[in-house]
């Protein structure tokens, strides 16, 4: 028999659908199967936790478990009493003072096989309840648009197509890969929430990428075409001779693929002048070197 779905979620019986929805995300989180590969109780109480979320978040069904009409599986449950009402009774009071045209039989037999004749009765078809997985997708598959593999809940293994532009906390939806149908009603959909992983070099603002572009002391000086390993591919740019740190360049187009009807974001890049390691001919020759008269370059730093 399945357990307390309140126990599994560790929620109180009155608790909000919010506060059922964060526990069931705060759980599937630690024990989702890809997170702890050949761990299979972590698989386990993962399959446990999502179907406690399944009845748990569906209105009706929480509503039918609470009253104690389907058990935690959600299964029918029969009602409390039936037959055995009247076989406790003390002998001869199931029919003291009753006459055979009282009613007493036609209540028996409805409490007898009411309940089953109800269960029998044709409901129609009903969709399976929709199953909740989160995914936590590269930096750059959600940039450019990709496609990840997730674990279901029965262990299938599924490709899911990754949009360009994807943010943390858009849902994707998988039709039929959710909880069976009843009485011949379609499987619900599994619902996937989507985490986006931190690039340790680039940041995203809107549909815009930036980054720092390291560049050497030669090539700040004298400029010139050097390759970029962008998200989307290296590319060829040309650095403007005698550029400082902070410079700033803008690659059209290079940001955030294309979706729709939404255009590609661009790419920010600021430049960043590396010396390198220690170069004798080089401190030489500065040692000996006078540059040409210009503005203090601290001059900004003096108290106004």
């Amino acid at each position: 028999m399945a357990e307390d779905p309140y126990s599994v979620l560790g929620v109180a019986r009155d608790a909000t659908p919010e506060a059922i929805k964060a526990a069931y995300r705060k759980l599937a989180r630690t024990h989702h199967p890809d997170l702890n590969p050949g761990k299979p109780e972590a698989e386990a109480k993962f399959k446990q936790v999502s179907a406690a979320y399944d009845l748990l978040s569906d209105a009706e069904e929480r509503r039918r478990f609470d009253a104690g009409e389907i058990d935690a599986e959600g299964q029918e449950q029969a009602p409390a009493g039936g037959w055995r009402q009247y076989a406790e009774q003390p002998e001869g009071a199931r029919y003291a003072g009753t006459a055979p045209d009282d009613g007493i039989f036609e209540d028996l037999f409805e409490q007898m096989y009411g309940a089953r004749a109800r269960q029998q009765r044709p409901r129609g078809p009903r969709p399976g309840r929709d199953v909740h997985y989160s995914l936590a997708v590269p930096f750059r598959s959600a940039v450019n648009g990709a496609t990840e593999r997730l674990t279901l809940a029965d262990g299938q293994v599924v490709d899911v197509k990754i949009p360009a532009g994807l943010v943390t906390g858009q849902v994707i939806r998988l039709r039929g890969q959710g909880g069976p149908g009843r009485d011949g009603g379609p499987a619900g959909d599994a619902m996937i929430e989507i985490t986006v992983a931190a690039d340790p070099v680039w940041t995203r603002e809107g549909n815009d990428l930036r980054a720092e572009l390291p560049v050497s002391l030669q090539e700040a000086v004298l400029g010139g075409p050097i390759e970029v390993p962008l998200p989307s591919g290296r590319l060829r740019v040309t650095i403007p001779a005698g550029s400082d740190t902070g410079r700033q360049m803008r690659l059209r187009g290079k940001g955030v693929a294309a979706q729709g009807d939404r255009l590609a974001g661009d790419a920010y890049l600021t430049l960043r002048v590396v010396i390198g390691p220690q170069d004798a001919a080089l401190a030489e020759f500065l040692k000996t070197w006078s540059p040409p008269a210009g503005p203090d370059p601290r001059a900004a730093m003096e108290a106004t």
